[in-house]
């Protein structure tokens, strides 16, 4: 590990300031995804900014919204009961994620910022156009058994690994972010990056902004919503597939609202909207059902050792959409 200077901050002005002092200064927090890349030198951080110290750890609730801060725990915010009750599958998808030593540590900024488990852009040794731009990709033709099928190029098939930040795609949450003028609000098909021919760049984020927090709307639908993560193993685990999904009913029965948002399969936290046209205004039944899975992986591009991605992602989500018109609230 190289050496590097260790700086604390207890302001967002100052987080800034740090930051823009170095263009290879990284902000840590809980440090679970950092340390590790450091580790492997992946990262060579110049300075190393401390950022537990801000003032951004609360969950605020509102009758129109709930704004987590950017430092607040996995665990707290998996916890939390108004997170429970208003938004479920994000309560299930957090307790879903890593250890709960893990949890324990990991904040909701972080992440929402994390990178890629793909064992070629960690191994510091292979090519990889996210690590090296222009270097290559040795998961193409390597071991890609857990790679994306979604939102792939021919730059890059890495998946994204947050569990997190799938259940908020599916609540069409908004990240907050700091810069020079003030505070800046994206949405999540604004915020991330598809590969295309820059895999390297993975958000819109500038350096020296910083995230400060993630705000939800409420709305009775969400209320009705579940997280459902298939892996190899039950534990510590990144997802081969995973889907967050919301449904909400009219009186007639048919689906007014629907929100699918799939992880495992995409090389960012994928909105199936394909799917949600299909099932918005029609009757629950295992054949629309099916018709919205195969609308969310008519996409998809695999290779032959994660194909089977495409069919468990269609049966992931009949099986999770099924679920939700059973138990109707």
């Amino acid at each position: 590990m190289q050496p590097f200077t260790y700086r604390r901050v207890d302001t967002v002005a100052g987080t800034r300031a740090a930051l823009l002092e170095d263009p290879q200064a990284r902000m840590i927090a809980g440090g679970t995804t950092l340390l590790d890349l450091v580790k492997a030198g992946v990262e060579r951080p110049a300075v190393v900014i401390d950022i537990n110290h801000l003032p951004l750890a609360a969950i605020e609730v509102t009758p129109e919204r709930v704004r987590i801060g950017a430092l607040a725990r996995n665990s707290d915010v998996a916890d939390d009961a108004t997170i429970a009750r208003e938004f479920p599958v994000l309560a299930q998808a957090l307790a879903a994620g890593a250890s709960g030593q893990l949890r324990n540590m990991a904040t909701v900024g972080g992440n929402l910022l994390q990178r890629t488990r793909c064992a070629y852009f960690r191994d510091n040794v292979s090519r990889c156009n996210k690590r090296v731009p222009g270097s290559g990709c040795d998961a193409r033709d390597g071991i890609n058994r857990a790679h994306a099928v979604l939102g792939t190029s021919e730059a890059c098939i890495a998946a994204h690994p947050s569990d997190m930040a799938v259940a908020l795609a599916a609540l069409d949450a908004t990240i907050v972010v700091r810069r020079e003028d003030g505070e800046v609000r994206f949405t999540f098909d604004a915020f991330y990056c598809l590969p295309e021919n820059s895999p390297e760049r993975e958000t819109v984020l500038e350096h020296g902004d910083v995230i400060v927090a993630v705000e939800i709307a409420t709305a009775p639908h969400q209320r009705h919503s579940r997280y459902l993560k298939l892996r190899d193993r039950a534990s510590y685990e990144f997802a081969l597939v995973s889907v967050a999904a919301g449904l909400g009913f009219a009186e007639d029965g048919t689906i007014a609202r629907s929100s699918l948002a799939l992880g495992g399969l995409g090389t960012v936290p994928w909105r199936a909207r394909d799917a949600e046209r299909v099932l918005g205004g029609a009757a629950s039944s295992p054949e629309l059902f099916r018709r919205a899975a195969d609308a969310a992986l008519a996409g998809a591009v695999s290779t032959p050792q994660n194909a089977f991605k495409v069919e468990l992602g269609k049966r992931a989500i009949v099986r999770v959409l099924t679920t939700l018109a059973e138990r109707l609230p």
